[in-house]
């Protein structure tokens, strides 16, 4: 009887355990290469999200001083026609391109499709949308030999022209109703990299020749 029930035994050599111990090794390398890969997939992943909002955070204008309409005409039914505001970077980080529009393909009070500048200025109010305003610089203070917007530098941008019917246009040109007394209006500033700055201001009353818009 004994040697009927172990005369067909069989046992594991060394070889067949070392084959074993082989493949779990394998299978415990690939699934740690593939742990280990996920990790700095998302780890690069994280490092280039924040790089990315840091340049943005860095990229991003803020407003110096006071918004300032000209008229176009005067009174309580008087028009503006220009407005001008002052400009920094608000970190003092990465320079923002401040290239003017193209003044003689600019018509009407808007950039051309074909102009070079790379800041965009829309207009916003409860009648209209008008994008891509014609705008100019006058660079402040201590300043480089370029239009970039730099550490401690200041730009004055001008949506307009000076006078009706020059190269460019100005404001009157360029909306379809007229920024009257009374009224609120948004202007949109948009850099290559960066949030959008939006300066909101009111019209008195009474249109004056320049006004400090509060």
């Amino acid at each position: 009887m004994y040697n009927k029930l172990f005369k067909h035994e069989k046992g594991i050599t060394g070889l067949e355990t070392a084959i074993i111990l082989i493949a779990f090794v394998v299978v415990a390398a690939v699934f740690a290469y593939t742990v280990l890969s996920a990790g700095l997939f998302a780890t690069q992943k994280s490092q280039e999200a924040v790089y990315s909002g840091l340049k943005e955070a860095q990229s991003t204008l803020e407003l110096r001083g006071g918004v300032i309409a000209t008229a176009n005409t005067i009174g309580d039914s008087g028009t503006i026609k220009q407005i001008s505001f002052t400009v920094a970077n608000v970190l003092g980080g990465e320079p923002v391109d401040f290239t003017q529009p193209d003044p003689v393909t600019s018509v009407n009070g808007t950039a051309s499709s074909t102009s070079v500048n790379k800041v965009v200025i829309n207009y916003i109010d409860k009648d209209q949308t008008v994008k891509n305003l014609f705008w100019k610089v006058t660079r402040l203070g201590n300043y480089n030999d370029n239009y970039l917007l730099e550490q401690n530098e200041k730009f004055q941008v001008t949506v307009g022209s000076d006078t009706p019917g020059t190269l460019g246009g100005d404001l009157a040109n360029a909306l379809g109703t007229p920024l009257g007394a009374n009224k609120t209006f948004t202007l949109e500033v948009l850099t290559p990299a960066g949030a959008v700055l939006q300066i909101e201001r009111t019209t008195p009353a009474t249109i004056n020749t320049i006004m400090n818009l509060r």
